[in-house]
Formats: C-alpha cells, sequence, structure tokens
C-alpha cells in the first residue's frame, strides 16, 4: 500500500494572513486540496501533518488521518520530525510517499510516473527532480559520471561548478517504508538550525549501502511552491491557464481565458460560449450550447442545454433547458427554474419553483412560492414571505397574471387564469378566473393645483 504523508504544519508567516498557507484557495479550492487529491491512488492512504491548522483541516478532511505537530521547548523541529509523526500509521512493507503541501500544481500523472520508476529500479528512496533556468537558492542533484544520483548538496555549499547544475531536489520523496523508518532513527539535529532534516535519511541510506535514485520531471511548474501571496497569485494564474485549455480543448467556448475561472471537476458542455469576467465554482453542471456573459458567478448549480445567463448570480440552484436570465439577476438557493422561463433585470428568486414559460420581465422579487406554467409576473412584484418570525410559502397556479407592484402577502393561493391588479396588496386567495383589484379609490380633486399656486404666491410675499 502507498502511503502519502503531506506535510501541512508550517505556519506560512511570509504569507502574512490569520490563516494558515496550505488552507489559502487557489480558484475556490484549499491549496492542500489539490496536493490531496493528486496522491489519492488505488489502494492509498494520505497522512497530514498539522501544526496549530489542525481543527481546520479536520474540518476540511472528516476522514482523514491527521497528526499534530507540536512545537515548544525541548519538541524536535523540522521535515525529518514531521514525517516520524506519521510512522505508527505505516507497515513496514508499504511505500512511502511525501509531499509538501504547499505545492497544488503537482499532477497525478507525475506522482505515477515517479511511483512507477520508484517500483522499477527497486529502490530504497527516489528524490523527485526537475530541471530549472535559475536553480540559485535549490538544493542540487548531483550525479556521478554514469549518471547516477550520489547526493544532494544545499546551494550554500556547492563546490566550484556544481552552481551551474540545473537539476534541482523539488522536497517530493517515495522512500519503502522499513528504510524510511530504519534512516529516521539515525538522523539527529547536528546542523546549523538544529532541526531534523529529511533529507539526512538520503545520506544515511546510501551510506548503508542501499539504493538510492532521482527520479526528473520534466514540467518544472508543477513544483511551484507558494510562500507568499504574490506566489498564490502566480500559482493561480497558471492553474486556471491550465484549467481553461482543458476545457476549450473539449468543445467549449471560452473567449477570454485570462478572466475566466472555473473550478477543477466542473462539468460544461461543448459548444457553450463562456464571455465575460465569469467565475463557476463548487460540483456545477452546464450543459451544451449555453451563453454564459458578463460577471456571472454561478456557485453549486445545474444548468441545462440552451441556457443564457448574463451578467447574474446562480446558487445552489436548477435551470432547466433553454431558460434565460438577466441581466443583474440572481437565483438564490433551492429555486428551480423550468424550461423557457425568462427571469430579467434586477429580479431575485429564492426558495422557489417556476414553471415552464413563466415570465419576470424586471424588478421583482419571488421567494418561498410555486408559481405554474405560462405566469406573467409585472414589474416590482414583491412575495412577501415573511411576517418577522416565520416563512411562508405562496401558490401561483399556470396561467396567472401578477400586475406590476403588487405584493403577494403569504400564504395566498393564486388559482388557475387569476388576475392580480396592478398595484394590489394580496392577502387573500384569488379564484380562478377572477381579477382581483386591491387599491384605495382614486379619487379626483379638480382645482387643486391653482389653489396650490395661489398658497405659493401669497407664502412668498
Amino acid at each position: 500500500m502507498i502511503k502519502t504523508i503531506i506535510m501541512a504544519a508550517g505556519e506560512g508567516t511570509r504569507m502574512k494572513s490569520e490563516n494558515s498557507k496550505v488552507l489559502h484557495k487557489l480558484i475556490n479550492k484549499e491549496i492542500i486540496k489539490y496536493v490531496k487529491k493528486a496522491s489519492e491512488f488505488e489502494n492509498s492512504e494520505t497522512i497530514i501533518i498539522a501544526g496549530t491548522n489542525k481543527g481546520k483541516l479536520e474540518e476540511l478532511f472528516p476522514d482523514a488521518k491527521i497528526v499534530e505537530q507540536k512545537i515548544g521547548d525541548g519538541i524536535p523541529y523540522g521535515t525529518g520530525y514531521a514525517a516520524s509523526l506519521a510512522l505508527d500509521f505505516i507497515e513496514d512493507d508499504d511505500q512511502v510517499l511525501i509531499l509538501n503541501g504547499d505545492i497544488p500544481l503537482i499532477t497525478k500523472s507525475s506522482l505515477e510516473k515517479l511511483i512507477d520508476f520508484h517500483n522499477t529500479t527497486m529502490s530504497a528512496c527516489t528524490i523527485l527532480s526537475t530541471l530549472i533556468d535559475e536553480p540559485k537558492g535549490y538544493g542540487r542533484i548531483i550525479r556521478d559520471e554514469k549518471n547516477d544520483f550520489v547526493k544532494i548538496t544545499e546551494d550554500r555549499d556547492l563546490k566550484s561548478g556544481e552552481e551551474n547544475i540545473k537539476e534541482i531536489n523539488v522536497g517530493i520523496y517515495i522512500f519503502k517504508a522499513r528504510d524510511l523508518k530504519n534512516a529516521i532513527s539515525k538522523i539527529d539535529c547536528n546542523n546549523d538550525q538544529n532541526e531534523l532534516y529529511l533529507t539526512d535519511c538520503v545520506g544515511i541510506l546510501k551510506n548503508d549501502g542501499k539504493l538510492v535514485s532521482a527520479y526528473i520531471s520534466k514540467n518544472n511548474e508543477e513544483f511551484y511552491g507558494i510562500n507568499n501571496k504574490y506566489e498564490l497569485y502566480k500559482a493561480s494564474k497558471i492553474l486556471q491557464h491550465r484549467i481553461n485549455k482543458e476545457y476549450m480543448i473539449n468543445g467549449v467556448i471560452i473567449e477570454s481565458p485570462e478572466t475566466t475561472f472555473i473550478e477543477e471537476g466542473t462539468v460544461i458542455g461543448t459548444d457553450t460560449i463562456i464571455s465575460g469576467f465569469v467565475k463557476i465554482y463548487g460540483k456545477s453542471k452546464i450543459g451544451k450550447s449555453c451563453l454564459i456573459d458578463g460577471s456571472t458567478r454561478i456557485i453549486n448549480s445545474t444548468i441545462e442545454d440552451k441556457v443564457r445567463v448574463d451578467n447574474s448570480v446562480i446558487e445552489d440552484c436548477y435551470m432547466e433547458e433553454a431558460s434565460n436570465i438577466g441581466p443583474y439577476s440572481r437565483i438564490r438557493p433551492n429555486s428551480h427554474i423550468g424550461k423557457n422561463v425568462h427571469i430579467g433585470n434586477f429580479v431575485e428568486v429564492k426558495n422557489s419553483k417556476l414553471g415552464e414559460g413563466t415570465k419576470a420581465g424586471h424588478l421583482a422579487y419571488i421567494g418561498d412560492s410555486d408559481l405554474g406554467k405560462d405566469i406573467n409576473v409585472g414589474c416590482g412584484v414583491v412575495f412577501v414571505n415573511y411576517d418577522g418570525k416565520f416563512k411562508h410559502r405562496s401558490i401561483i397556479e399556470d396561467g396567472a397574471f401578477i400586475g406590476s407592484n403588487a405584493n403577494i402577502v403569504a400564504p395566498v393561493l393564486v388559482k388557475k387564469d387569476g388576475f392580480v391588479a396592478a398595484g394590489s396588496t394580496i392577502t387573500e386567495d384569488v379564484n380562478s378566473g377572477e381579477l382581483i383589484i386591491e387599491r384605495a379609490e382614486q379619487k379626483h380633486i379638480k382645482g387643486y393645483v391653482e389653489r396650490k399656486k395661489e398658497r405659493d404666491k401669497n407664502h412668498k410675499e
């Protein structure tokens, strides 16, 4: 079995944040989630080494093994000590993959290639390396004349000529568990930082006559570590490009990839056009031949084929085929928008169902209501659903007409083909085919304007 140890205890002080570094988000997902997903293989388990962020990591991964690396007087520091905290969960015949929690661009494919190389060579330890043009500051991989791995040398300890070596240690290792346990038991903190280094295990294994190898991964951007918010931004742009490219290759039209943010795992159908500053997050699913335009945000929602969305917010909702909303509409959680429904500008829908062909053109609030088919909701209509303590529902049946500036005070039933006149406040049920008018009588006061002008004139004098 592969046991993956993810190092996530660092405070990340350079992030200058109250939040743990690995819990910062890239395109709506925590950094460590990308690392964990990339390292989930068949027949594998993950052990996360946490610090003061343990509680939040437990919330994020309720089923994972999470071990706290405590700090304080008399407690060792360093990557070697952190790895040792996972050993109680590791059997001697396991393979142990060790990753850092701040490398969200790593891919499963690269890790699988590392594991295959490790198994093929039957190494006690395999180090993952890559090549970069500017290696200063990184530990280098030193090889012999046969190109076999010799050692890792830190930048400050390089000999003359070695500073030109471009192969670097990226901080990812895979060990035979028995060899890792033996090597960790022998490391000490006799170094400048007084810490237990995982890299010291490499030298110990070499001295014990064990085979240690280094596998070169060609895509160096996968190992982009994050230490501050500028690097967080840079990683986000790399990830954004990677995700959007994949969607475009698979038939989605993204007119402006640099302003489109799609969370990994979203499903989008072919010939859908995404145009503008769009964010699609969570477990969203978008069908074929849709148009998602403007500053639209879609979260955890399902949108069927041929839907049009213009500068709107959709959250935890379902939109059926050929419906359209916007501009500047908001569909709040638990709403169901039926086929060919039109939700116009500045309309808000919350916890409601709108049947096929129903229209709410502009400036309306539809909350906690069930609307049938072919209903017209006029401008300025408000479904008054809250009495100050409880929410109530209204039902509007097929073919009803709700005139402009009407108030539907729940709970109210408007039966089939009921007609509510503009400006009415409805507190009682409306029968089928009825016209309901609830207004004060219009009065005509003749001569009012002339009298007002005379009063105003006298007041000025």
